[in-house]
């Protein structure tokens, strides 16, 4: 491996697999192969954060504030320099301006390295990391503690045509793909139509923001069953009456085949002509976790206990979207931002106790409701029993729509100060949890070398 690969596997303050940045300073120091000290073999426990959304970044936050920077040293790894505002992908497709702060300035003074590199695989095993840069840039990363929280994409179910012909909101990059589709329709000066695909939240508030921004469209919603079935009464007719306005076709009852280049194809033979087709029916999480050996489940999600450990490796721990586990009401947590917070929570929670010999405290692991936006003035919002059964009552326009922006707003403060200000302690770790074994740089098979 060259020097420029092997700043992002030593770990000495990368900002990519090809420069280094240590969060706090800025450098494009390359780093050559180096022997740690004794103390760093020995002290040094690694914390290896994969994923740095909602999850990723408040568990590495929360743990640079909890843990000793003299026993710990932890590592945030992302694909992208920017925090990703998922919950507000949809308005940026629709065309409008949202915040993506620079994990590199997120992370500043906080002592988190930061490695803009994709992961490729996990080895659980070896308790290692596999990474790549978009330059080309290879290398491993070692753990004594991993936190995967890689969270999920879009899933096409088999339908045929939905990668090749279908936009999506679940990463800035397809979404900024829709913003340019739509801004080339609008261009064209004689409308064109928008289907949107699913009538979970993500399709519904894509749909309305859309269908707002862009009135000069038609907005078509494709809904596999009733519009809006897991919410209560009242607020089906809140949503039915929110998309008249904004002259959204709803389609119910309605089940995709195949999609096109221009036209959506029906299980019942109707055809839908479509300008574009953005698919919003269901998310899916990266194999590379069942890949690597991991316990997962039959769609790839970690299966991990009640303090968010994963079953089949004890140093493994998964939060967000990533992770299988029950909640406190005996059902399997949702994807969600609202499961990313509590399972993040629990995650951290368990890591603290763990390794300074403290008691692990089981926090709550509930999906309390659902907060959907119908555009920027108007929205919903429905909490759910302990059965995870809407509340007859629900909250409607402006007020929810503020409270979504609130939830929002609150959200993005949260990741863009990950530590809330260093705290005045920090836990030491405990004697049984300091490394016995010595960490070295080991070679690569292509001549480089390996922290771990």
């Amino acid at each position: 491996m060259t020097d420029k690969a092997e700043t992002a596997v030593t770990g000495s303050g990368y900002a990519g697999v090809g420069s280094g940045q240590r969060s706090g300073r800025r450098s494009t120091r390359l780093i050559t192969h180096r022997e740690p000290s004794r103390q760093e073999q020995l002290m040094k426990h690694r914390i290896v954060v994969l994923g740095a959304g909602y999850a990723g970044a408040y568990v590495a936050g929360t743990l640079a504030r909890r843990l000793s920077p003299a026993d710990t040293e932890i590592t945030v790894v992302n694909a992208e320099p920017d925090f990703v505002q998922r919950l507000r992908l949809h308005q940026l497709a629709a065309g409008q301006e949202i915040e993506a702060p620079q994990l590199a300035d997120v992370f500043a003074g906080t002592g988190i390295e930061l490695c803009l590199a994709r992961v490729t695989a996990v080895d659980p095993e070896r308790q290692v990391v596999a990474v790549a840069d978009g330059a080309g840039g290879v290398g491993e990363l070692g753990y004594d503690t991993l936190l995967y929280a890689l969270g999920s994409h879009v899933a096409d179910h088999g339908v045929l045509g939905v990668s090749e012909h279908a936009f999506d909101v679940t990463g800035r990059l397809s979404a900024l793909r829709l913003r340019e589709r739509l801004d080339s329709l609008d261009r064209r000066g004689e409308g064109g139509s928008v289907l949107v695909v699913g009538d979970g939240l993500t399709g519904i508030e894509t749909a309305t923001e859309i269908a707002e921004s862009r009135p000069g469209l038609s907005v078509v919603l494709v809904a596999r069953g009733e519009l809006g079935a897991p919410l209560s009464a009242g607020a089906r007719s809140h949503l039915r009456r929110a998309c008249d306005r904004l002259g959204i076709t709803v389609l119910e009852h309605t089940e995709v085949e195949a999609v096109e280049a221009t036209r959506v194809l029906c299980a019942d033979g109707t055809v839908l002509a479509s300008d574009a087709t953005v698919w919003t029916a269901g998310f899916a999480v990266s194999p590379i976790a069942a890949a690597g050996g991991l316990e997962a489940t039959e769609n790839g999600r970690i299966i991990v206990d009640r303090t968010m450990r994963s079953v089949s490796h004890p140093n493994v721990y998964a939060a967000g979207d990533s992770a299988y586990v029950i909640g406190d009401n005996g059902r399997p947590l949702p994807m969600s931002c609202a499961s990313a917070g509590f399972t993040g929570m629990q995650a951290t929670a368990a890591i603290v106790g763990y390794l300074t010999g403290r008691r692990i405290p089981n926090t709550k692991l509930s999906y309390p409701g659902n907060h959907i936006s119908l555009g920027r003035r108007d929205g919903i919002l429905q909490m759910v029993d302990t059965e995870a059964q809407a509340k007859p009552t629900y909250v409607g326009g402006r007020k929810a729509a503020r409270i979504k922006a609130g939830i929002l707003k609150m959200s993005l403060w949260t990741t863009s100060h990950p530590t809330f200000g260093l705290p005045k302690r920090r836990r030491r770790l405990a004697a049984s949890r300091d490394l016995s074994v010595e960490k070295t740089l080991r070679p690569l098979e292509n001549g480089g070398a390996v922290r771990g």
